[in-house]
């Protein structure tokens, strides 16, 4: 292991303005791919803003309609603070037309009944529009939420598609299995379909949240009403839409677009929905837990709030950690729910390891989230802004140091807010024990291994965790000691449709991804038969 000096004179070589542009620069080529991605060409953003329907609808059993009350909501540019149109505002009696539909098409349609292989047939057809439409899919996703149209074009886009192919890839591989009995009847298991299923989806991901809950849900045979974030309705709508043209039957996806106190609270509480999924904050979670254990005990999985700690060794590769740490807090303007937000750094390395990351925030270029070159969009509403703000004078009254940022980007007017850094942050401050989901890193030195560990755990999330070193060994020791469901190593934001996601503690429970998502989805039935004559006896 390097010595306190070794690694100091090293920092000192590796964060030459040379090596932090080279950061910045690698991070500016992953909003490009999605320019050079093979059949995403971008177009002008005005073309693409004259599509979005001036009002949205419902979607229920396969027609768009209106709501039953009439009533409507604004849906608001965040980067411009524009009108984007007006969306039919769901709520209790649009929640059971659409369960109902969604119980017609589960008891009497063909989806849950057609083989595993038709039903994987339909859903690659489905990848297939989102694929073809997806220059559309990143602007409507950039225009609702504020992220770069960049990052859309080249992350939540593709990782959708990945998502609905590796789904229908086990449409027709979701079986039992035969188990040998003591007493010699013929025992098997078979894995059908719960039934109806809800879905809640944050404004974060909109596009790629829903993609999670809602591949392996239509997969196992399912039929879905999915609530959107009233943030964030256009992918959802657009999904759907395509779903119908791949040939999803009528009823077997619903969208309802309305808020968490009505439509949400409607779906949750619903004694006719069999399964509700969830991603959101802790807050919210425990309603939804509440919501079910009054009401008929639906199934209930959880993909919550994180607070995740990324340790840096004295021993990392210094440019790969800042990387990490960068890439971990201010992807996606910071709203991520893996956000590598508790930055422990090795105090042999420390200052100036968080004055290269500060000068790396410093760099983002912050604006129009549709224009080449932007780094960071705004938050996703004024409320989100308000609330990011908060924590950071809550920062700066704890006594925090302020490296860069520190309040709202000047001269833009939409809910902008600067990429942010503290230093000689400590466990008891607000900003260190708290989810921000914002561009708001808090870096906290540490010296000692055992201590960081107990530092790291001591805190009820669990969602994702990571650690940089150069020691394979190291590595190995932390990941396994670190209390969370994701550990990255010398990486950050590594996502994979085959790898299973969700957390520990207070970060919710079941898994998203993978072949594990599949269990949220689906019953086990034990069939058992007499065998008067078995033919091994």
């Amino acid at each position: 292991a390097s010595s306190p000096a070794q690694a100091t004179l090293r920092c000192r070589a590796r964060h030459s303005p040379a090596a932090r542009e080279e950061n910045m620069m690698s991070m500016r080529a992953i909003h490009r791919v999605a320019m050079r991605a093979p059949g995403v060409a971008l177009r002008r953003a005005s073309a693409v803003a004259a599509e979005v329907p001036q009002q949205l609808p419902l979607l229920i059993d396969g027609k768009e309609v209106p709501s039953v009350s009439g009533k409507t909501f604004e849906n608001i540019n965040p980067a411009t603070l524009e009108i984007l149109g007006t969306v039919a505002e769901g709520d209790q009696a649009d929640i059971d037309l659409a369960v109902a539909a969604a119980r017609r098409a589960f008891d009497d349609g063909p989806w849950p009944k057609m083989s595993g292989r038709e039903r994987s047939k339909i859903l690659h057809r489905f990848a297939d529009l989102v694929e073809q439409n997806a220059e559309e899919l990143a602007y409507l996703e950039s225009l609702d939420n504020g992220k770069t149209v960049a990052l859309a074009a080249a992350a939540d886009i593709p990782l959708v598609v990945d998502h609905l192919r590796y789904f229908a890839g086990w449409a027709d591989k979701i079986h039992g299995q035969t188990i040998p009995v003591s007493d010699g009847n013929l025992t098997y298991t078979l894995l059908e379909p719960i039934g109806v299923c809800g879905a809640i989806i944050p404004w974060n991901f909109p596009m790629l949240m829903m993609a999670w809950k809602m591949a392996p849900c239509l997969a196992a045979g399912n039929t879905m009403v999915i609530k959107t974030a009233e943030q964030t309705p256009l992918t959802a709508l657009r999904g759907a839409q395509l779903a119908l043209e791949a040939g999803i039957p009528p009823g077997v996806l619903n969208v309802v677009s309305g808020f968490g106190e009505t439509a949400g609270q409607a779906l949750a509480r619903h004694m006719d929905v069999d399964k509700i999924g969830f991603t959101g904050s802790t807050e919210v979670g425990k309603l939804i837990l509440e919501a079910a254990a009054q009401t008929n005990l639906k199934r209930v999985s959880l993909e919550l709030g994180g607070k995740s700690p990324l340790i840096v060794c004295e021993d990392a590769d210094i440019d790969t950690a800042l990387f990490c740490a960068h890439m971990g807090l201010f992807l996606n303007n910071g709203q991520c729910c893996v956000a590598a937000s508790r930055l422990y750094v090795h105090e042999a390395i420390y200052e100036r390891f968080v004055q290269a990351a500060a000068e790396m925030a410093a760099a983002q270029k912050v604006g129009d989230p549709l224009a080449a070159g932007t780094d960071q969009g705004p938050l996703v509403s004024e409320e989100q802004m308000n609330r990011v703000l908060g924590y950071i004078t809550a920062g700066k009254e704890a006594g925090a140091r302020v490296l860069t940022g520190g309040g709202r980007a000047p001269g833009l007017d939409g809910y902008f807010v600067q990429p942010t850094v503290f230093a000689d942050v400590t466990e008891d401050m607000t900003i260190a024990r708290e989810e921000i989901f914002g561009p708001v890193m808090s870096a906290i030195k540490f010296s000692d291994y055992d201590d960081v560990l107990r530092r790291a755990n001591d805190n009820p999330y669990g969602l994702a965790a990571g650690v940089c070193t150069s020691s394979h060994e190291r590595a190995n020791s932390i990941s396994r000691a670190l209390r969370a469901g994701t550990v990255w190593v010398n990486t950050w934001n590594q996502f994979d449709a085959a790898a299973p996601f969700g957390g520990f503690k207070m970060s919710g429970h079941g898994r998203d991804k993978g072949q594990d998502a599949l269990a949220n989805w689906c019953e086990v039935k034990t069939v058992t038969t007499p065998l008067k004559n078995p033919s091994w006896r």
